[in-house]
């Protein structure tokens, strides 16, 4: 032990622990050497005595239930499908240990601990809002997984964008961590995997003298942050979004809207275990109601559902 790091012997003594969970404890006090609080650097002379006082970790309370009111759109033995309101993390993650559509989840249907991560098979970003299905069983969930992998499942979205966007098109561009930030993504990046978005355009409006556009996007394949990097990378950025501004009007700011403006409003997919096509259509939350007029817009340029629904069931023929 003599003139080995403190972490390293940590390490090496506690091998149940990862070392950026021994390091957290150091840093918080729990670690001793001759009943004294230092630093993960420290410099072992031999002899010491070193104690270790074992903290609990937030990420040892993400599959805790928690009594987090969800919007349960359908539900049957094989599947639940909910309607994720905006700010609500889908999944445990750094900085999000609790508090999650997961953590939820558990605390209303306790069955979802015994399946890879509570049944979740896809996700929505923490301020998007929409649909969004979760399997009950594995063998929901596998055959749920194996429609995504084969882009059957159909997913539509409500995105107000930046930008007077053409009528309709299509974005094949792939999508991969930015290089120059790692917490963004970036489209047509080497490393990024292969991804396509469909687009029309719904409605226009304007802001001052700044275009607003209201497209219908559909996604064929489901990267991270997909729809809102593939319109960026066309000049037309989604309105709020605090990540991706490329293009942003300086007139941004006069709205009061604090999210990308992105909605899941339809879904469909074949059920599991019937074989049979499954559709469902929300309208978005109320700020992004609340956000029409200031867009010029008004409610009617939304979806109806009994178009949307009849086109899916057409399109499934």
């Amino acid at each position: 032990m003599a003139g080995e790091r403190l972490d390293k012997v940590l390490a090496g003594s506690l091998p149940d622990y990862s070392r950026n969970r021994l390091k957290a404890w150091v840093e918080a006090g729990a670690v001793m050497v001759d009943g004294k609080v230092t630093k993960a650097r420290y410099l072992l002379h031999g002899g010491e005595s070193v104690k270790v006082f074992p903290q609990e970790m937030p990420e040892q309370f993400a599959f805790n239930p928690e009594d987090i009111p969800l919007d349960v759109v359908y539900e049957d033995v094989d599947i639940i499908v909910v309607n994720k309101p905006p700010g609500l993390v889908v999944h445990p993650a750094a900085g999000n240990w609790s508090g999650t559509l997961l953590n939820g989840l558990l605390f209303y249907y306790p069955e979802l601990k015994s399946l890879p991560r509570a049944g979740i098979v896809h996700r929505l970003d923490k301020d998007t809002s929409g649909l969004m299905v979760v399997a009950r069983t594995s063998q929901a969930q596998t055959s749920l997984v194996r429609q995504l992998q084969e882009r059957t499942v159909g997913r539509r979205y409500l995105a107000w964008v930046w930008g007077d966007a053409p009528s309709q098109g299509k974005v094949l561009a792939s999508v991969g961590r930015d290089q120059r930030d790692r917490l963004k993504m970036s489209a047509g990046s080497p490393q990024g995997k292969p991804a396509a978005t469909l687009f029309r355009r719904l409605a226009k409006g304007l802001v001052g003298e700044a275009a607003v556009t209201l497209l219908e996007c559909r996604l064929e394949t489901g990267r991270t942050h997909q729809i809102r990097v593939h319109l960026e990378s066309l000049g037309f950025p989604l309105v709020g979004d605090p990540v991706y501004r490329k293009k942003v009007p300086g007139v941004a700011k006069n709205l009061s809207f604090n999210r990308q403006a992105l909605h899941a409003f339809a879904l469909s997919l074949q059920h599991p275990v019937k074989h049979e096509l499954m559709t469902w259509f929300r309208l978005p939350p109320q700020d992004l109601l609340d956000l029409l007029p200031q867009v010029g817009m008004s409610d009617e340029v939304l979806p109806k559902e009994s178009v949307v629904l009849a086109s899916i069931e057409n399109e499934a023929r």
